[in-house]
């Protein structure tokens, strides 16, 4: 209990100098009795990330990382042991059962490519561990209600990784124009993204000697490999993932829903297709527009990746539209433009010169550690009280479950109405058998019923 009780004292200074130092050396050697044990699962570029600010800002171990592929494995064990206090090196796992089935971590980073978050973050919980989770919450919408379920009847906090709601300068625009009422009454919201996608085609090759192929592959289709899908190219393909709804749209979406206290729409639509390069190997869309229909309220998302944004500092970003003016915002800033008066622009706020490693970690989002920093002393101040973090898991699985649904709507080329209390399609039996996508064997799908 005392130690216990020492790391919540801690926690609660999270605004304070506390986690204002600069390394986890200087944080950690004071708390090293109540150190919290982390395992990772998948080690690539946004778990490292993900993983390294949890130790900019908490007193943890690294026990345990996963990853099917044994160079990204190894190389990341080097450099965790090279910044944690203990200098120790994790053990290294290729599956995560196994290194789950030790029942020692309190918490669990799930940083796989989507297809892989359902299971992991299942066991985990099971395992008596919380967990950090990366978006979306998975690739069909069973799987999101069934790990939702998983994390209330094991009472297991869970925070997804859609930051946006940890942004400084989002939850100023949050609080300081839109709660403030700044913008009278909203009439629309626009989402959107203008960065470009792959072009060409991949060619098949062999897997690299260091990669389980079958096993990174999981309950997703066992498909050729080819030089895009690995380590960053996979959500090129529909087979892991979601496109750019599952990558991109539900940052913003999920900021808005945020910024405006909406829940799931009430019907949502899509159109759209690969229209530039209809004959490349990938089958995700290169332009597509979704609405979510709130009724009163539309949010209507449109991507478009080729050709120019029509802003080039918002592209990918909301405009929220109200009749006493218009906020854009995005992870670079924001700007508010009332219909009387000057504009307002708000920058990023980096924090180099608190964490001057972030200066050097290789592909860091620099602009974006000070939000993955604030969100991860979110969800180390909610397990302590054991409250619902700001990115619960219940709000990651309505906002995914929203852009799964545009994917199926375009899919399907109509509408579909959303009845959230049933979790089901209104009317439309063809659209809820595709709720629920097959699993390759032996793997098998999560049910929401299995933790009723």
């Amino acid at each position: 209990m005392k130690a216990r009780m020492k790391r919540r004292e801690f926690l609660r200074s999270g605004g304070t100098a506390a986690f204002g130092l600069t390394s986890v050396g200087r944080l950690g050697a004071a708390f090293a009795d109540t150190r919290l044990r982390v395992g990772l699962v998948g080690c690539g570029w946004y778990g490292k990330s993900a993983l390294f600010r949890l130790l900019q800002v908490a007193p943890a171990e690294v026990v345990s990382l996963c990853d099917v592929d044994r160079a990204q494995l190894e190389g990341a064990a080097q450099i965790v042991a090279a910044r944690q206090v203990s200098k120790a090196t994790p053990r290294g796992y290729s599956d995560y059962r196994t290194m789950l089935a030790e029942r020692d971590l309190e918490l669990v980073i799930v940083s796989t490519p989507d297809h892989w978050h359902a299971l992991p973050m299942i066991e985990a919980v099971k395992a008596g561990a919380d967990v950090y989770v990366e978006k979306p919450t998975s690739v069909d919408v069973v799987e999101s209600q069934a790990m939702l379920a998983a994390a209330r009847r094991h009472g297991r906090v869970v925070q997804v990784g859609t930051q946006r709601r940890s942004t400084a300068h989002l939850i100023e625009a949050r609080d300081d124009i839109v709660r403030a009422g700044r913008l009278g009454r909203i009439g629309q919201v626009e989402i959107y993204s203008y960065y470009g996608t792959r072009r060409g085609s991949p060619n098949r090759v062999a897997p690299p000697a260091t990669l389980d192929w079958d096993f990174w592959s999981g309950p997703a289709p066992l498909l050729p490999y080819n030089d895009v899908v690995h380590p960053r190219g996979w959500r090129s393909f529909m087979a892991y993932g979601n496109g750019m709804l599952g990558d991109l749209c539900i940052h913003m979406f999920d900021m808005v829903r945020w910024m405006l206290g909406l829940g799931m729409p009430k019907r949502i639509s899509s159109a759209g297709g690969r229209i530039i390069d209809p004959g490349a190997g990938f089958d995700i869309s290169d332009t597509q527009t979704a609405t979510f229909d709130y009724g009163e309220l539309q949010v209507i998302w449109n991507h478009r990746a080729w050709g120019q944004p029509p802003d080039p500092r918002f592209p990918w970003a909301a405009t929220l539209y109200g009749d006493k003016g218009s906020l854009k915002a995005g992870v670079m800033g924001c700007e508010f433009l009332p219909a009387e008066g000057p504009s307002v622009f708000r920058e990023v706020r980096y924090e180099l010169e608190e964490f001057p490693e972030d200066k050097t970690e290789k592909e860091l989002e620099k602009h974006v550690a000070p939000a993955l920093r604030a969100h991860m002393k979110n969800l180390l101040a909610c397990r302590e009280t054991r409250a619902r973090p700001v990115a619960d898991i219940e709000e990651g699985y309505i906002s995914s479950a929203a852009c799964i649904l545009a994917n199926l709507s375009l899919r399907l080329g109509r509408t579909l109405e959303w009845d959230h209390a049933r979790g089901a399609v209104v009317g439309d039996d063809e659209a809820n058998h595709l709720l629920r996508r097959p699993y390759r064997a032996p793997w098998v799908h999560p049910e929401p019923a299995d933790f009723s």
